[in-house]
């Protein structure tokens, strides 16, 4: 989830130039070249349990890859990055909600507790609690939209984290390498439907090229590399406590500032305290 910081960082940079489901099919199309290679080497006959989950491979793919990244940078757009990050930190609640609404599982005491006292860590972080606990920083209905746009997002991670424990014969690997695979096609379909019916622009090549070395990175980074480290995580973990670590994601971006020369502000570091 550290990895997530800095794909908040400059995906929100790239999203100012390029539509956020063409940044997304792209960003895509980038990772699951990679993933194909790495499960066809690594896989235990991957093509097969493909064929055998296509479905539902496409379904939790879309929703985890697609309607998530989509929704979250059209979110960004028109909000802040504070409010998203937030906004990032409810599904732990979104997570252990589902789990007792859908498999009778209440959550203890000490889950919720322990959300909560995280969330309140993100939002210090993020400058929207003051000294004495006020809620600050202007909100108008351009916002509220955009923050709207990124919760109902976050229910597409939420479910395809969900889903991981449903296939136990999956490795990390090839949870992430199959689902993006399933899920591709379906995705740029959508895209390219789009785009001729004038609802969404295409990037012109230039730009892209002009932008390949920070789309690299994103595909490489903080999309192949921390979604296979977070599958691996939640296999280990379960899904409740493995999304209590999207918390992290803020702490990241204060840390990649640091490194950048940014000093953290003292309610930053009172925040990541409390994550």
């Amino acid at each position: 989830t550290a990895a997530w910081g800095s794909l908040f960082l400059i995906g929100k940079s790239v999203v100012a130039q390029v539509d956020p489901v063409w940044f997304t099919v792209v960003r895509y199309i980038l990772a699951t070249a990679v993933l194909a290679v790495l499960v066809q080497f690594a896989g235990v006959d991957p093509w097969a349990k493909l064929r055998r989950h296509a479905l539902r491979h496409s379904l939790v793919g879309l929703a985890g890859y697609g309607v998530f990244s989509i929704m979250v940078f059209h979110g960004l757009r028109l909000s802040l990055p504070s409010h998203g990050s937030v906004i990032m930190a409810t599904m732990p609640f979104t997570t252990l909600a589902l789990r007792w609404a859908l498999d009778g599982q209440r959550p203890p005491l000490r889950a919720l507790a322990g959300a909560a006292l995280a969330l309140a860590g993100v939002a210090t972080v993020a400058h929207l609690i003051g000294p004495h606990g006020s809620v600050t920083g202007e909100v108008n209905g351009r916002m509220l939209l955009g923050d709207a746009i990124t919760l109902a997002g976050t229910l597409g991670w939420v479910l395809y984290t969900r889903n991981a424990a449903r296939l136990p014969d999956h490795s990390p690997l090839e949870y992430t390498a199959l689902t993006a695979i399933a899920a591709l096609p379906w995705l740029a379909l959508g895209t390219v439907a789009a785009t001729l019916a004038g609802l969404i622009d295409a990037p012109a090549p230039a730009l892209l090229a002009g932008l390949s070395p920070k789309l690299a990175y994103i595909a490489l980074v903080p999309t192949v590399a921390a979604a296979l480290a977070f599958n691996a995580g939640v296999k280990q973990l379960g899904a409740p406590m493995g999304t209590l670590f999207l918390n992290m994601v803020p702490v990241s971006v204060i840390a990649v500032r640091a490194v950048l020369g940014e000093a953290p502000h003292p309610n930053e570091i009172a925040g990541a305290a409390l994550v």
